[in-house]
C-alpha cells in the first residue's frame, strides 16, 4: 500500500506502450499532455504530507503565499485521468498521457495503471509520487507513474501533429475533426487541467492549431470524452 492508503495497480491485459520515440511514431496514436495540473504537497500541523487542495487547506494558503485557493483543484486532473484511461482509445493501446504541473513537474503515466476512483486515494498516490518520483505496481516492477525530464517536447515523436484545446479555438464537430487527422503520424493534444483560464499558442509555441469541440465551455473530462468519441468512431475503436 502506498502513502494515504492508495495502492498502485496495473490493469489485467494492459494496453502496451512503444518503448522508443521511433516506435511511438509508427501508426495511429494519441498523446495527451495535461497542462497546469494543480499537484503539490503540503505538510500539515500533524507532520504528515497531503495533496494541497481548496477544500482541506484553505487556511494554510495565505495572501503572502501568492496562491488563490480557488486554483488548488487537483480533483480536475483526477477526473481527466479517469476519462482518459477509461477510454476505448486507451484500452486499444493507442494512448499516452503526460501531466505537467503548475510547479513544472512532468509526469509520465503508464496506460496500464488503474487510477484510484476516489479522490482521497488518488491524493495519497500523488503524494507518494511527488516525494518518491516514481510509482511501481504492487507485486511487480512495472513502472506506472514517474517524473521525467522537461520539456514535454523531448518525449514527443518526430512528425507529430499538435493541437491545443480551448473554448476560444476554431470550432469543430468532433467527428468531422477526426476525419481530418493524418493516418500516418501521432496526434498530440494539450489539454488544460486548471480551474480557470485557457491554454494559448503563446505559452505553447509547439501547438499548430487551437481547437474547440463545443460552442460551450466544458469541463476537461467532458471535452476529452467528446473529442475521443470522434476519434474512436473514425478509427473504428468501439
Amino acid at each position: 500500500m502506498s502513502e494515504g492508503g492508495a495502492a498502485a495497480a496495473a490493469e489485467e491485459g494492459p494496453p502496451s506502450v512503444p518503448a522508443t520515440l521511433d516506435e511511438r511514431s509508427q501508426g495511429r496514436r494519441v498523446i495527451v499532455i495535461l497542462k497546469r495540473a494543480s499537484l503539490e504537497t503540503v505538510k500539515t500541523k500533524k507532520g504528515d504530507f497531503q495533496l494541497l487542495n481548496c477544500d482541506d487547506h484553505r487556511r494554510l494558503v495565505t495572501k503572502k503565499s501568492g496562491k488563490d485557493p480557488k486554483d488548488l483543484r487537483p480533483d480536475i486532473v483526477h477526473q481527466e485521468l479517469l476519462a482518459l484511461l477509461d477510454s476505448p482509445l486507451n484500452k486499444a493501446g493507442k494512448l499516452q498521457v503526460y501531466i505537467l504541473t503548475t510547479l513544472n513537474v512532468l509526469i509520465e503515466v503508464n496506460p496500464q495503471i488503474r487510477i484510484p476512483r476516489t479522490f482521497k486515494r488518488f491524493s495519497g498516490l500523488m503524494v507518494q509520487l511527488l516525494h518518491k518520483l516514481k510509482i511501481r505496481a504492487a507485486g511487480n516492477s512495472t513502472m506506472l507513474l514517474k517524473v521525467v525530464k522537461n520539456p514535454p517536447t523531448r518525449h514527443l515523436p518526430p512528425g507529430s501533429k499538435t493541437f491545443g484545446l480551448s473554448v476560444e479555438g476554431t470550432l469543430y464537430n468532433p467527428n468531422h475533426f477526426a476525419a481530418t487527422l493524418p493516418d500516418d503520424a501521432p496526434i498530440v493534444f494539450y489539454i488544460g487541467a486548471m480551474a480557470s483560464g485557457h491554454l494559448t499558442k503563446d505559452e505553447n509555441p509547439e501547438i499548430e492549431e487551437m481547437i474547440a469541440i463545443s460552442e460551450y465551455p466544458l469541463s476537461g473530462a467532458a471535452a476529452i470524452s467528446r473529442l475521443f468519441g470522434g476519434i474512436e468512431n473514425h478509427w473504428g475503436i468501439f
